[in-house]
This record gives structure tokens, C-alpha cells and sequence, in this order.
């Protein structure tokens, strides 16, 4: 007796995926007519029949979320920013507390690896951290939005949808660092990290600061800017770019602590004393930041509260729900690295 034919029969004659076989036989828009067209002729061709039962089956909820990583340059083995691994352990409580399963992985660069999650049930909606270079990244979402997969991420607005991204205000988060500088006595100041297109984030702190020292009359196109990407190699080799070209530098902002901790790092190396000849400040507030000789002066991002939104926000839309609230405001916080201003205080 010939066996029934299968999904993955067509996938295998269509030269698609077994996702795309499933969406074109629900005659979706998410799969263009021409394929549409060939899947359908293929299942006809085989006598295939679509399972009522394991249809209504794959509709279920599976109350699993998926938590995908992406990979970035460390130190160690581990391969995560460390400023994600506290939002990890806030995403997971964040989880047990609305009684949803979670499941952790690194992103995969094929070309559907985002949507075959929810495609194929193995999680209900994606929590995305870290993207690398947000310009090459825009192609995955946008093609998360054409699959109308359910995901929300950390970081950069998704265009058209605010609401998938829950984000620092990191305009607010550099204004604050350049306020701080200012009222701490400095005057020369250099920005380290990238500040284009593909760093959105990063680009947002670096306006934020430059705004801070406008506003209080001093030429920002003397400020100078070197860039790196969140490791502390990179914010060690910026410093020492920075020390050859003889500018004169009393304070720096880094885009990120781990470049902060680069450039610190630099700075005693070639025994300039910081915060007495050159301050410096972060952002993020890692937990390094506090460990740092000296202590690291630094803008925190609310990791705890924003574990829970990422969560909490997936949830809605999964059940489609309006989402309001996706903004966290940052912090100041002052470590040795700085100097204090006239009414500061340690944070810690």
C-alpha cells in the first residue's frame, strides 16, 4: 500500500521549507503567489490532504517563549554581552511568574530560523537580544514581520512598530553623562564607540552627550570620536588612537562599560591617573562597572524592569493585546571614575 503523502513530501518537490508548504496551503499572503501556486499544484498532484486534527492541533499553545542570543565577542567562552545576563535572569522569572516555559538559544543566521520557532511550536513568541550590525539585521525582522511572528526585542525601534522594541532612552542616558561631565569641572571631552547606522544605540548616547554640550556652549565639532565596537580590546586599542593623536582630553564617554573598562584599562597602562587627569564614564552598569579600579561611574539601564517588559509585552501580543509601555529611563550612577558633582552621591 503507497504511503500518504506529507508535507514534507511537497517541501521536498517544491524546494521550500516545510513552514512555507504549511502557510501555502493555507493560501497565506505570507508566501508569494507563485509559490503558493506550485505548492498547491504539488499537493494536488500527490492526493495530499491537510490533517483537520493535527491543524488544530498545532494551533495550541505550547506556553514556551524563546529566548534567542546573539553571539558576541567575550572574553570567555560564553559568547553573551554580560549586560544581557542579568536581563536573562530577570527574563526568567519574569516567565515562571506568568506560567510560561523558557527556551534559550543563540540566533541562527539561516534564512528562517526566526519564524520556524513559533512555525513549528516549539515556543509561542521570540525574545530577540543583541543584533551585531543593526543594518544587516533589519532584513531578519522585517521578515518576522512579514511572517507575522509573534517576537519583541531589546534595543533599536523596529520600523513601523515601536511597540516590538523595548529599549533604554539612550538620548536621555548620554545627555545625563554629558551633564554630569560638565558639572564635574571638564572641558575636553572624546567619545569612544560607534555612532552610525549600524549602532543605532549607540548613535542615540553619542547625540544625547553631544546635546548635553552644546547646551551648555561648548563646539561639538571639536569633541573627538573614535569608534569601537562593546569589547574592552577595542575601547583599550580607541585609547591608545586617542593618546597618539596628542588631543587634549580631561574626560571620556563610552558608549558601553566594557569599553570603559578598555579605555581605564589603557589610561593606567601609559600612567595617566584617572579621574585626577582623565575621567571616565560608561554605560550600562554591569556588574563589572562596580568591580572596576577605580569604580566605574556609568549610566544603568534597568535590567530587571526590562526583563519583565520583554516578557510581559510578548504576552500581548501573543494575545493580542495593545502594548504602552516599552521605554525605561536610565540612571546616573557615580563611582570614583568621575569625580563627584555639588548634590551627588554614590549610587551604590
Amino acid at each position: 500500500m503507497k504511503e500518504k503523502a506529507t508535507s514534507f513530501d511537497i517541501a521536498y518537490m517544491a524546494g521550500v521549507s516545510q513552514s512555507t508548504v504549511s502557510r501555502a496551503l493555507r493560501d497565506s499572503p505570507q508566501v508569494n503567489k507563485e509559490t503558493r501556486e506550485k505548492v498547491q499544484a504539488i499537493a494536488r498532484q500527490l492526493n495530499y490532504k491537510v490533517d483537520k486534527n493535527a491543524s488544530n492541533l498545532r494551533k495550541q499553545r505550547s506556553s514556551t517563549l524563546a529566548l534567542l542570543l546573539f553571539e558576541d565577542p567575550t572574553t570567555d567562552e560564553s559568547l553573551i554581552n554580560p549586560f544581557f545576563l542579568s536581563m536573562l535572569g530577570s527574563i526568567t522569572r519574569a516567565c515562571a511568574k506568568s506560567g510560561q516555559d523558557l527556551l534559550v538559544s543563540f540566533q541562527q543566521l539561516s534564512d528562517d530560523w526566526h519564524a520556524d520557532y513559533e512555525d513549528s511550536k516549539k515556543a509561542d513568541g521570540i525574545i530577540l537580544l543583541g543584533y551585531g550590525d543593526y543594518v544587516d539585521y533589519e532584513e531578519k525582522l522585517a521578515k518576522l514581520l512579514a511572517q507575522q511572528t509573534h517576537f519583541v526585542c531589546w534595543g533599536a525601534d523596529v520600523l513601523g512598530h515601536p511597540e516590538f522594541t523595548i529599549r533604554s532612552n539612550n538620548w536621555q542616558g548620554g545627555y545625563l553623562a554629558g551633564e554630569h561631565l560638565i558639572n564635574t569641572g571638564h572641558r575636553n571631552f572624546a567619545f569612544i564607540g560607534n555612532a552610525s547606522e549600524g549602532s543605532p544605540e549607540f548613535s542615540a548616547r553619542y547625540q544625547g552627550f553631544i546635546d548635553a554640550l552644546v547646551k551648555a556652549g561648548i563646539d561639538a565639532t571639536q569633541i573627538p570620536h573614535f569608534d569601537a565596537i562593546s569589547t574592552e580590546s577595542a575601547g583599550d586599542l580607541a585609547t591608545e588612537q586617542l593618546l597618539v593623536s596628542k588631543q587634549a582630553v580631561d574626560a571620556i564617554f563610552c558608549a558601553s562599560d566594557l569599553i570603559a573598562i578598555g579605555v581605564i584599562r589603557c589610561l593606567k597602562r601609559r600612567g595617566i591617573r584617572v579621574p585626577e587627569e582623565i575621567a571616565v564614564m560608561g554605560f550600562d552598569d554591569i556588574p563589572a562597572a562596580s568591580f572596576a579600579s577605580p569604580g566605574l561611574s556609568t549610566i544603568q539601564q534597568d535590567t530587571s524592569k526590562a526583563g519583565e517588559l520583554l516578557v510581559n509585552n510578548l504576552l500581548k501580543l501573543i494575545n493580542n493585546q495593545p502594548i504602552t509601555d516599552t521605554l525605561i529611563e536610565p540612571k546616573l550612577v557615580i563611582r570614583q571614575s568621575c569625580g563627584a558633582a555639588v548634590g551627588d552621591s554614590d549610587a551604590n
